[in-house]
């Protein structure tokens, strides 16, 4: 159960090791639970007890995922570089457990449509700003603490499986290293801010004037 998918799940261009890390293991999750595998059901069980919580509070989650790749990566090279990657890997791939839970459809996508902020506003209706979203998105961009920002995250996801919108996981994990990271908070606010800007919201039931929504690449659904 440990072991990485990274071998068989192919590359996406422009990720960095957390982001591989990442995709490869939501890649593997979501085929097994999509195909009623009783080890990724159960990983994903586990791993949603996480959601919102301290990344490594939980037990049970302790090498559940394999975290060599993170070990070997020049980048993360220090103890705090670790332990952000750390967090940021257990902490996405517990919202990606929630976001898929009683889902049969994928919640992990590799399009453009679904960075954070793109994937909030299809939750709108067309031409119309819901307030109510509107503000847990923006109090979710003010978080001051990983934990706060863990814990909004995953009401943003919560709404987002109601509706069936997916987001990208493995850009969202590289988003909640670089939070952590000096500097990082801003950049990563400025592109959620950006992305929800230039989303389309959605026209119908699960459709949206996003062009980007199933791009020919998106293999990972």
């Amino acid at each position: 159960m440990t072991a990485s998918a990274a071998s068989t799940t192919p590359s996406r261009r422009g990720l960095e090791v957390i982001g591989e890390l990442v995709l490869a293991e939501v890649s593997r999750l979501q085929e097994g639970y999509r195909r009623d595998r009783s080890a990724a059901v159960s990983s994903l069980a586990r791993l949603r007890r996480g959601a919102g919580r301290a990344p490594m509070s939980t037990p049970d989650l302790w090498g559940l995922i394999d975290l060599a790749p993170l070990h070997d990566a020049d980048s993360m090279r220090g103890e705090e570089a670790m332990e952000h990657a750390q967090n940021a890997v257990f902490a996405t791939l517990a919202l990606y457990a929630l976001h898929q839970q009683s889902r049969s459809d994928g919640m992990h996508t590799n399009s453009r449509a679904g960075e954070l902020g793109r994937a909030v506003r299809r939750l709108m209706p067309a031409g119309q700003l819901d307030e109510p979203i509107r503000k847990r998105f923006v109090r979710t961009g003010a978080a001051t603490d990983f934990v706060t920002l863990t814990v909004r995250l995953r009401e943003l996801v919560s709404l987002l499986r109601r509706d069936g919108i997916p987001l990208d996981y493995a850009l969202l994990a590289e988003q909640l290293y670089r939070w952590q990271r000096p500097g990082g908070r801003e950049a990563v606010r400025r592109s959620w801010g950006l992305s929800f800007h230039a989303a389309q919201p959605r026209t119908g039931d699960g459709d949206s004037t996003d062009s980007s929504q199933n791009p020919p690449e998106d293999n990972a659904q």
